[in-house]
Parts: C-alpha cells; structure tokens; sequence
C-alpha cells in the first residue's frame, strides 16, 4: 500500500513538472513568436516608409511621377499590358522635367529644307513590316500605349534600312523619335542601336560607313560610341563619349544628326553629344542610312528599340547668310504639335538663328507667314497658320528679346502648296513658316 502511494507521488510529482516544462516552453515559444512579428512588422514598415520616402523624392525630383509609371506601358506587341515600375511610357523627352521651348533656347540644330524622306507609319497597318524599308531580319508597326502615332520596332540582330529613292547629298540632317520599351537593370551592355551612314544600301556593314552606337544599358553609364571607317585611313576615330543617358533613354528621345561635308554632330534631345568637324573622311563615299539593333532581349524582357517620324533633308546649312544675302527664306523645319500652334522645343534651332540675324541688323523687320497642308477645312487651316506665326513671332520675343515691333505675323492656309498634299512627304512640305524681310 504504501509502495503504491509513492508511486503515485512521484508520477503525479512527475506529470506537475512536465507540464510545468511544457508550459515554459511553450511561454518560451510565444515569445519568440512575438518577437518575430515584431521583426516582421518593423522590416515592413521599414519596406513601406522607404517606398514613402523614395516616392516623395521621386515627386520633387520627378513633378507628376509619383514614383510609379505612367499607364499604358507596352506589352512585347506594343499595346499596353499595366505598370512597370522599371520604364515611364511618359512623353517627356528627358527625364527630370518637362521640356519647353526655354530649354531648347540654346539649341543650334537646323533641319535641312528640301525633305528627301519620310515616315511616320501612319499608312502602315499594325503588325506588319514596314512598306518603305528593308532589313534582313524582321520587324513590324507597333502602337504604344498612351503615347500617339505608329512606331516601327526594329528586331535585335537586324539591319534595316530605308527605301530613300536617292543617294544622300554632302549637306544634310536625319532626325527621328526613339522610343527604348521595358529598359531595366537586366538591360546589358550589348543593348544598343548602331546609326550608320554608308557606302552601299546593301545589308552590310562592312564597308565605308561612319557610325554612332546609342548604348542603353542600364546598371552602368556607357555613353555613345562614334567610329569611322574609311579604307585606307591611316587615323580613324574610334572614341567612346561618356556620358551618363540612362534616365535619357527611359523616355522618347528626338534624335537628331546633322552632315555638312567631313562634320558630323549629334544631339539627344537638346543635348549635343558629338561635334567632329573631320569624322566624314570620303562625303563621296556616304550614300545610305542604316540602323543596327543588337543586345535587345524581346521575348523575355519584352524589351524594343522603336523608330518614328523618320525625318532626312537636304541642307541644314547657315539660314543666317541666306536670310541676310535673299531677303527670305522657307523652312518647314519649324514643327507644332499636330492640329495646334505649340512649338515643338527641337524646333528652336532655326528661330535661334532668326533672332541672331535680328540682333545683328538693328534695323531689319521680318513679315512671318505661315502655311498648312489641305488636312482639315480652309477655315480652320487658315486660323492654325496665323496661330503658328503668331507663335514663332512670340517666340523671338519672349525667348530671345526681340522686339515686337520689328515683327508681323500672317497665316495663308493651304492656299499656296510647295508640294502634293496626296502624301505624307508631300504634306510635310506644305506645313512651312516663311520670314520675309521688310
């Protein structure tokens, strides 16, 4: 009996310990677990403050940003598949702030006067290669998403090239939209477009061309590469500019390129990257335009390098020196949003001259007319035409301080066509501002 009831103390006295044990564990536990939370909590609060925080930066840095990007971003067909936090679908040239014709002021680009091609795809149905160009890898027109017109998207590995119809004269400007979809940190150095000016229109690269890479790599700063390569030439320039154009290419860039016999020079927006006053060796020997796309990663990435308003003119000489010896010149280089009077900013090149011509003779007065293509009604078209004169004229006065009296503005609608408005090149021609001295 006894034995008995000390067995039964020491279990019981056994099973008050364990439970005693567990209960410190499993107290133990708890806290740990609590602990955990804590640490979880505060990791995620710390996740969401620096989101807070970065999007508060981003909305000084970047007004309207918000730290997110803008909607309609471009799936791998161009059509607009949702956010992307890595690429701003934003029609802002450059990243940072919104481009206006103030920033452009010092802008010396001219384009060239006498159109020798041009496309904008808007006569090309999506998803099918382009009708003016050739290439000997692929490509088709592409829309994206909130920003208008069609873009042509250029296959990795591929040249391409334009149906120009004519050899290229020793005097004359290229310019064109370039629109890098999905650019990222996963973005390679490889990622690139080659700008050729050639000796052939075949589908070659080598040959005598020069060229300027526009490297989109995003994790390091590569800048834009220029080479020439002319036979025989014992000092060929072969020089990587470096400059950081990361936040550049992440939104559409004007690309713009002017030739004047061995000078080359390239802007990005308003930003001249290269003036090399001996880069064309042989003129003779530059005949065609040729675009190299490379490093581009479409079907994982949905990554695409996409060209428009392909823009190629003969001239882009001194306006100054004509104006100043004939009294007049004709320029449709001067360029409005579509169906308004704004002055598109990579415009400012050719008022920038008109103003130092003003400034140079104290005593001359111009007549600014302007002129429109046969889109739309007489009405409308001969009220656009005044407004854009009306424009370039504020223009000269509020950007560059010329006085207005010295100035008159009149618009002529499509009365007085240069060329046929039946075609795009055509009408690109029509839509032109006239400066007449008085």
């Amino acid at each position: 009996m006894k034995t008995s009831n000390k067995l039964f103390y020491c279990l019981s006295f056994a099973l008050l310990l364990g439970t005693s044990g567990e209960a410190q564990f499993f107290k133990k536990l708890a806290k740990k677990a609590e602990k955990a939370a804590e640490r979880t909590v505060e990791r995620r609060v710390e996740r969401e403050t620096s989101k807070k925080t970065d999007q508060a930066f981003d909305s000084i840095l970047e007004p309207g940003s918000g730290g997110q990007q803008a909607p309609g971003a471009p799936s791998e067909n161009g059509n607009p598949t949702g956010t992307n936090t890595e690429n701003s679908t934003s029609t802002r040239p450059v990243a940072g702030s919104p481009k206006t014709i103030e920033v452009y002021s010092k802008f010396d680009f001219v384009p060239g006067d006498k159109p020798l091609f041009f496309d904008d795809f808007n006569d090309e149905f999506i998803g099918d290669f382009p009708s003016k160009w050739n290439t000997n890898g692929s490509g088709e027109v592409v829309t994206i998403g909130s920003i208008p017109g069609k873009w042509y998207s250029v296959a990795s590995r591929s040249i391409t090239v334009p149906n120009l119809g004519t050899t290229l004269p020793e005097d004359f400007t290229m310019e064109f939209d370039l629109k890098v979809v999905n650019l990222s940190r996963n973005t390679g150095s490889g990622a690139k477009l080659g700008i050729y000016f050639s000796e052939t229109s075949g589908l070659t690269t080598n040959e005598n061309n020069v060229l300027a890479n526009l490297n989109f790599c995003q994790y390091i700063a590569i800048g834009v590469r220029v080479d020439n390569n002319f036979k025989g030439d014992p000092v060929p320039i072969q020089n990587t500019l470096q400059q950081d154009l990361r936040e550049v290419y992440k939104d559409v860039v004007h690309v713009s390129i002017a030739v004047n016999k061995n000078r080359y020079r390239l802007w990005l927006n308003e930003i001249k990257v290269a003036d090399l006053p001996q880069f064309i060796v042989k003129p003779e020997l530059i005949n065609y335009v040729k675009f190299y796309v490379n490093g581009i990663d479409k079907q994982k990435r949905q990554e695409q390098v996409l060209i428009s308003n392909l823009k190629i003119a003969e001239g882009g000489v001194d306006l100054r020196r004509k104006l100043m010896a004939e009294g007049k010149i004709s320029t449709n280089g001067i360029r409005f949003n579509s169906g308004s009077a704004d002055i598109l900013p990579q415009s400012m090149g050719i008022i920038r001259q008109i103003s130092q011509v003003l400034n140079q003779d104290s005593a001359m007065s111009l007549n600014i007319v302007g002129h429109t293509d046969s889109d739309g009604s007489d009405e409308s078209n001969m009220k656009l035409s005044k407004d854009r004169a009306e424009a370039v004229k504020k223009a000269l006065v509020s950007v560059y301080g010329i006085s207005e009296n010295r100035l008159n503005s009149e618009g002529k609608g499509e009365a007085e066509p240069v060329a046929d408005n039946g075609t795009s090149q055509g009408k690109a021609q029509n839509r032109r501002v006239e400066f007449i001295k008085l």
